[in-house]
């Protein structure tokens, strides 16, 4: 049997196929006379949609499950508030025996064309010498250019797709251009650009490649995105002596404060004219994904209006007949 995507189990289906584990946990049975026992629930995954999973009968666990875990399932579809799946046996399935394509969501634009056309920005937008060198050290680091290609911008919120990083970077950069097109004379393009690129960079760090829901690694937990790519950028220009110092603060500036507000998690917020423009471009790209995300799920069903969308805290109207609206 090929591949029983989520998006396609309807009820009293019988499933036998592969699935990834985004969350797993102990229930305990709300009947009395099984007071003291629990069942496992297990949250399932593929590129299409999520099913809940249960397991009532703890016996069939030769091994523990963990997320992150591709498990090859059989069972069948049940109707308890909605479509379960009543996993009956399930086996661990090997990395390299998966097809990631059915789990993970890739860019719709090819990386090696995003990654050509941010290098062309950069050659006909960054005049500074000593932006354009700390540019160079970052384009010739292979491995760290291999990361950044293929890095998600996020877990779940915005971009969370392999490419999703440089295609975010590329959406930021736009709407900087954008800005220092409006207020030339306040804002210093080759910065803003630089400022652009780097400021997500730590990402590349932050979430586990091999993870197939991006989980966060030690360090991304640990420092966050933020510190990590600070660190990055001090290493990049530490190679570079020359590098202007008062140069080398704005930049760390930009880094430390793109996320806005304190509350937001940014160590520092926006107080020069480069660092606020940066932040809204990068809150403008992240918005108008999630508002894509959202749309792209389908409305409701008037089809007029998508369903609440918890992060954005609102239904999203979508069109719909206006004149019936009205």
């Amino acid at each position: 049997m090929g591949k029983q995507f989520v998006k396609d189990l309807k009820i009293g289906n019988y499933v036998q196929s592969q699935f990834f584990v985004v969350d797993v946990s102990e229930q305990p049975f709300s009947s009395p006379n099984r007071s003291g026992e629990t069942f496992l629930k297990v949250m399932l995954a593929d590129i299409s949609g999520t099913i809940k999973g249960i397991i009532w009968d703890r016996s069939i666990m030769h091994e523990p499950i963990y997320t992150d875990d591709v498990l090859n399932i059989s069972g069948e579809v049940k109707d308890y508030y909605g479509p379960q799946l009543n996993i009956n046996c399930y086996e661990k399935v090997g990395r390299d025996k998966i097809n990631r394509s059915y789990f993970q969501q890739v860019s719709e634009r090819d990386p090696e064309v995003m990654w050509l056309e941010l290098q062309n920005i950069t050659a006909a937008t960054v005049r500074d010498t000593h932006l354009s060198a700390l540019l160079d050290l970052f384009y010739i680091d292979r491995g760290l250019v291999e990361r950044f290609k293929l890095s998600p911008a996020a877990r779940i919120i915005h971009h969370s797709y392999l490419g999703g990083l440089l295609e975010h970077t590329l959406e930021v950069i736009a709407t900087c251009r954008h800005a220092a097109v409006l207020y030339p004379r306040q804002l210093n393009e080759s910065l803003l650009i630089t400022g652009a690129i780097f400021h997500d960079m730590g990402k590349i760090e932050e979430y586990n490649m091999d993870s197939l829901s991006f989980q966060q690694t030690d360090r991304g937990r640990l420092l966050g995105h933020i510190a990590i790519g600070l660190e990055i950028l001090r290493g990049k220009i530490a190679a570079l002596p020359a590098f202007p110092q008062g140069l080398k603060m704005e930049l760390e500036h930009m880094l430390l404060s793109h996320h806005g507000e304190k509350e937001w998690g940014s160590p520092e917020i926006p107080q020069t004219f480069a660092a606020f423009t940066l932040f809204h471009a990068d809150l403008l790209s992240a918005r108008l994904k999630q508002f894509e995300q959202v749309m792209s799920r389908g409305g409701a069903v008037d089809g007029a209006w998508t369903k609440r969308d918890r992060f954005l805290q609102r239904s999203i109207f979508t069109g719909g007949d206006m004149d019936k609206t009205l």
